[in-house]
């Protein structure tokens, strides 16, 4: 049976607007997070809109390398557990969601900032990239994630400790002009989301890390 393939519809999209965006000054700045505008303006499609912006190349080709990366082998596990048409509405669920829920922290942080804008679907990406940890904790022996400039590649659970420690202090130095906050709290989206969906894996997580370390 074919199966859509989300992933690459997302993607592709995502990369379309994206580009379309950059030459079109109007779709940005209505599509665009801007916590103020949202809020006097009552504006709250802006928290979905503005995760299929990005700001260049290269943070496009970041994040959508990224998705792409741990999208496939999450949407397959989803489909897998749950069927075609759940396991696709509960992929969609993860990342659309995830960039929904990511940017509602940053919203009432910069509510009142009428100079504050933000794009970009980390927040989606890190909700898939970690429900994919939840369910493939452990690497085999010689792979992993690379993380420059980190020669040897490092098992996927450590990398999920090391990337909310860093996304979590980021946010609250906000020096950087990165919403790292975006990355923290839709990582945890991905997380929960994938327990509420199967709660077995919580147990499956554990045993993985348990004969890793063990």
């Amino acid at each position: 049976m074919l199966t859509l393939d989300a992933t690459l519809v997302l993607l592709v999209l995502t990369a379309g607007i994206s580009i379309y965006a950059w030459s079109n000054h109007e779709l940005m700045e209505s599509w665009i997070m801007r916590p103020y505008v949202l809020r006097k303006q009552n504006e709250w499609y802006r928290l979905l809109t503005s995760g299929f912006l990005h700001a260049g190349w290269a943070h496009l080709i970041f994040n959508m390398f990224a998705f792409y990366s741990f999208g496939k082998q999450v949407q397959n596990i989803f489909v897998q557990l749950g069927g075609v048409t759940t396991g696709l509405l509960q992929f969609l669920a993860l990342y659309l969601g995830g960039i929904v829920v990511s940017d509602l922290p940053t919203y009432f942080r910069h509510r009142n900032d009428p100079e504050y804008r933000s794009l970009g679907a980390s927040g989606g990406v890190a909700a898939v990239i970690f429900a994919g940890i939840m369910f493939n904790p452990v690497a085999p022996k010689g792979q992993g994630i690379i993380i420059f400039p980190i020669p040897f590649p490092i098992q996927p659970f450590i990398f999920g400790f090391l990337y909310l420690a860093y996304s979590y202090y980021q946010g609250r130095r906000s020096g950087d002009n990165i919403n790292h906050d975006a990355h923290f709290y839709g990582a945890l989206y991905g997380v929960i989301l994938a327990l509420v969906f199967y709660p077995s894996v919580a147990t499956y997580f554990w045993q993985q890390i348990q004969t890793y370390l063990f």
